[in-house]
């Protein structure tokens, strides 16, 4: 399973990372640049501005714009399957919820009262969705959501599908992919550079400090930039 291949130790780095470095380390852990498995739009952020998420993907879609079609029964008994499948699986976890609706998404599927069941409740790291969120002053603390948007009603938001790949604007994730998320946006780590990825962030900080170093340390003159630069090109991806 996906969860064994990765180290305690990496999945610490990954948590004391933000997201654009690893996005870069990816790219040097394979060598060249063209990686794309992330989130291709501008995303809302509720948590600490600092704060990561770091899981595996626990899979669901929703949609809220209209009213479930199918039977109250139905939709209560899919709602209790969808909350044991979240409880369910590795972790750290986190909930990646696919809204339907797209950009027409109509109603909230995360708010106070779901941040809590999933984050105290079902030990999830966090939510990552393109659809909405609400409740931004009483969302807990240590439960981070990356949302398409925010709104201020659920509307007629039910669960639709538990599991599926889902797609969050251009992102595919597969059920127990492993998924690093910021305020910035949010990845799949591929499972073939795992054992490659911390050597990879090493590289990517000595050669980012070949410039970032002189700069920190006081004036550096054109000549003497050029030269880092130079050092930079040659040891970057």
């Amino acid at each position: 399973m996906m969860q064994d291949a990765i180290s305690p130790r990496l999945l610490d780095r990954l948590r004391r990372c933000d997201t654009p470095t690893v996005c870069n380390a990816i790219e040097v852990a394979q060598g060249r640049r063209g990686f794309d498995q992330f989130t291709k739009r501008t995303m809302h952020w509720a948590g600490d501005p600092s704060a990561v998420i770091v899981g595996f993907a626990r899979t669901a879609s929703i949609a809220g714009k209209e009213p479930p079609s199918d039977p109250p029964e139905v939709i209560r008994q899919r709602r209790m399957d969808y909350f044991r499948s979240m409880a369910e699986g590795p972790r750290p976890g986190l909930a990646v919820i696919e809204d339907l609706d797209g950009d027409a998404a109509f109603g909230a599927w995360w708010g106070e009262v779901h941040a809590m069941v999933h984050g105290r409740g079902f030990g999830l790291s966090g939510a990552f969705t393109n659809g909405l969120m609400r409740d931004l002053g009483d969302l807990p603390a240590g439960f981070p959501v990356l949302a398409g948007g925010i709104g201020p009603s659920h509307g007629f938001v039910h669960v639709r599908e538990i599991g599926q790949p889902v797609e969050v604007f251009g992102l595919s994730v597969v059920q127990g992919d492993l998924i690093h998320a910021d305020r910035h946006g949010a990845l799949v780590i591929p499972p073939d550079v795992f054992p490659v990825l911390e050597a990879a962030l090493d590289k990517l900080a000595e050669s980012e400090a070949l410039v970032l170093g002189p700069l920190a340390a006081g004036d550096v003159s054109f000549e003497e930039f050029e030269r880092h630069w130079t050092a930079f090109e040659k040891a970057r991806t």
